[in-house]
């Protein structure tokens, strides 16, 4: 939806997982949308040069996440939000309900 401003869907995407999980790796991400890691590292890469993430070193993964410092934080989490309520309930119900740990056995759905 927001491909045209960002000039690419990866970016979008990148920002969305992002925003739903607070944040992600590279593996991570492109598991997520079922597409190749390389175009996805480079986003984050670009985004974290200009800086709108940052990321950190947990063992031998990168975590990303916004970077609090950016100027235009807040406007960008609205506009993603926004762009987020013209996805498909499938979509958005995906992107924020991501499991970290696996449900604890006997625990009912």
């Amino acid at each position: 939806m927001l491909e045209t401003i960002f000039g690419s869907k990866n970016r979008e995407r990148v920002l969305q997982f992002i925003l739903a999980n607070g944040e992600g790796y590279a593996k991570e991400i492109a598991d997520f949308y079922g597409t190749s890691i390389d175009p996805i590292q480079k986003q984050l890469e670009k985004m974290e040069l200009g800086g709108v993430l940052v990321s950190k070193k947990v063992g031998r993964t990168r975590l990303f996440m916004f970077n609090p410092r950016y100027a235009f934080l807040n406007e960008l989490k609205a506009l993603l939000e926004k762009a987020r309520s013209y996805y498909s309930p499938e979509e958005i119900e995906r992107l924020t309900m991501t499991r970290k740990r696996p449900r604890r056995s006997g625990k009912p759905l």
